[in-house]
Parts: C-alpha cells; sequence; structure tokens
C-alpha cells in the first residue's frame, strides 16, 4: 500500500495567513490614505509619521497618495489569497486548479513589485526624509512576509519561469520607483512667459547648497522676490546657479518673466520687502544666509555651505 504524502502545514495554511496579512494591510493604508486627503496628520509616537505622510515623495507624481496604491495591492492580494476558495474542488477540480496556477502568479508578482516599492520608500525615509515612519516599517515588514509567503506557500514546478518573472517584475518595478524618485527630485517646471529677466546667477553650488534647496522645495518654501531687486539676485547667487533652479522663486512684477504676481497679490499683507521667505507659514523678509534658512526650515543636512 502507497502511503499519501501529507501536506505541509504551510501549504494548506499560506493563503488565509496572507489574506490575514492583506486585510491588516488594507486598514493601515486606508486609514494613511484618509489622513492624506482629510487632516494630513496620523496618530502616532513620533512626529516623522506626519513628515513622511505629507512629504512629496508620498504621492505619485504629486497627484496620487502612495498609501492608495498600496491599499489597492493589499487588497488585490486579498481577493487573490481566497479566489479559489470560490470554487468547490470536489464538484469543479479543473477550474478550482486552474485558479490556484493563476492566482498564485499573480501573487507572486504583485507581492515582488511591493517588496522593491517598500526598499524604495525605506531608502527614502533614512536617507532622503530622514524620519521615522511606523507605518512604513510596518508595511515593508507585511509586504516582506507576503513575499516569502508566495515562495513557500505552494511548490513551484518551474523555477525558471518564477525567476524570469522576477526579473521583469523587479526591473519594471525599478524603473518605475526611479521615474517617482526624478518627479520629485528633478527641477521644477514653468511656464515660459516673456518678460524681463533677471540677472544670470554666476556662482556655482556646492552638494550642501543643492540639498538645502531641495530641502525647502519639498516643504513648500517660497522666496518672493522682482527681477529688478538686487537682494533677490544676491539670494540666488548664495544658492549658486544649480541649486537656484530648485527653489520655488515666485517673481511679483508683473512686467518679469515667469511672472506669477496673483501668488503675491495672495500674500501681499505679509510681504513687505523683497525678497521675502514663505516657510512653514512664517514670512521672513530680507536676503537670508543659508545657515538660516537651514535653522528655519529643520533642515537637518550638511551644512558646509560656500558662503
Amino acid at each position: 500500500m502507497i502511503r499519501r504524502r501529507s501536506t505541509p502545514w504551510i501549504h494548506r495554511s499560506s493563503r488565509t495567513v496572507m489574506a490575514a496579512i492583506a486585510a491588516i494591510g488594507v486598514v493601515e493604508t486606508a486609514y494613511l490614505t484618509i489622513a492624506k486627503f482629510t487632516t494630513g496628520s496620523v496618530i502616532c509616537p513620533t512626529s516623522g509619521c506626519d513628515k513622511v505622510l505629507n512629504s512629496p515623495y508620498a504621492t505619485a507624481f504629486g497627484v496620487v497618495p502612495l498609501s492608495l496604491l498600496g491599499c489597492l495591492a493589499y487588497l488585490a492580494i486579498a481577493i487573490l489569497a481566497f479566489a479559489p476558495k470560490a470554487v468547490n474542488p470536489d464538484t469543479n477540480k479543473a477550474l478550482n486548479s486552474q485558479l490556484q496556477n493563476w492566482t498564485w502568479q499573480g501573487l507572486f508578482v504583485i507581492t515582488s513589485a511591493m517588496v522593491i516599492l517598500s526598499s524604495y520608500l525605506m531608502y527614502l525615509m533614512v536617507f532622503e526624509i530622514q524620519e521615522l515612519c511606523i507605518y512604513c516599517v510596518s508595511s515593508a515588514v507585511f509586504s516582506l512576509a507576503l513575499f516569502v509567503l508566495v515562495l513557500v506557500g505552494r511548490e513551484w514546478e518551474d523555477i525558471g519561469q518564477l525567476l524570469f518573472t522576477g526579473i521583469v517584475v523587479v526591473m519594471v518595478s525599478s524603473i518605475g520607483a526611479l521615474g517617482l524618485y526624478n518627479s520629485v527630485n528633478a527641477p521644477p517646471t514653468t511656464i515660459s512667459t516673456p518678460g524681463e529677466a533677471p540677472p544670470v546667477v554666476t556662482t556655482i553650488s556646492g552638494p550642501a547648497e543643492m540639498a538645502l534647496a531641495r530641502h525647502l522645495r519639498q516643504i513648500g518654501a517660497k522666496e518672493y522676490g522682482a527681477y529688478w531687486c538686487p537682494h533677490c539676485h544676491d539670494q540666488k547667487m548664495l544658492f549658486g546657479k544649480e541649486a537656484a533652479k530648485f527653489v520655488d522663486y515666485v517673481e511679483c512684477d508683473p512686467k518679469g518673466k515667469n511672472s506669477r504676481s496673483e501668488l503675491c497679490q495672495a500674500a501681499s499683507a505679509n510681504i513687505k520687502g523683497f525678497p521675502t521667505w514663505e516657510i512653514n507659514g512664517q514670512f521672513y523678509s530680507g536676503t537670508q544666509s543659508l545657515d538660516k534658512l537651514a535653522e528655519l526650515s529643520g533642515y537637518s543636512g550638511p551644512r558646509n555651505f560656500q558662503k
């Protein structure tokens, strides 16, 4: 008599465990998405969660919150994990077997992509935003756990096909992550309009100037000025020509090139002269040293400024 080999418990329970983890992920990311669209604040033991949630890296191309994409991914995993249970294997074995194969492939693709994107988000949190978000860390752990469960939750017969699929997913996900990163770190684009141009900035930016300029842009800081203002030109010279492109400079004179005078009119009660900086809702008049801007904006990067 041939004794049938018993099914390993991980193969029997992997889909249930994945569905449970995905359900927790749906709740967490749904909470973050609602907070993003409403108060912009979440319950967290540190201020890092709010800073990460409201950073420019928290949205895809400035429009779709990454937490919403994560919520959809977790929801898809939960559906795929339970899909075969909707078909009785005793009455429709062929369809159940097809669902098993198709959903495992889908689970592998989605969890692989989530691991790559979670790694990208961890990099941003540690090296770019430099704040700790417990929700982001827990989501990364969930993604890794789901990926491991997919790998060990069944016997994969065609390992070569699995590796090929994994390579494709890694490439596509990496390109997507790079696109998201560049969309935030590229110099801001403006609609070019005719008008008087300010003097050319001739100084060269160093790494510290570039880092500060990116930080100011990320927190939404603005510099209000005018093309004819010598102090505005002095401020740009402190940054250097490369870093000055990242600063959100608002031309207030309607005759100036790329004028955004309507923004200046809206803030006119707080603009006493040029340049005027708007940082975290506060206004500061006059040319500011880069060290002062770093202090006012909460910048924590290198401060070996050249000027």
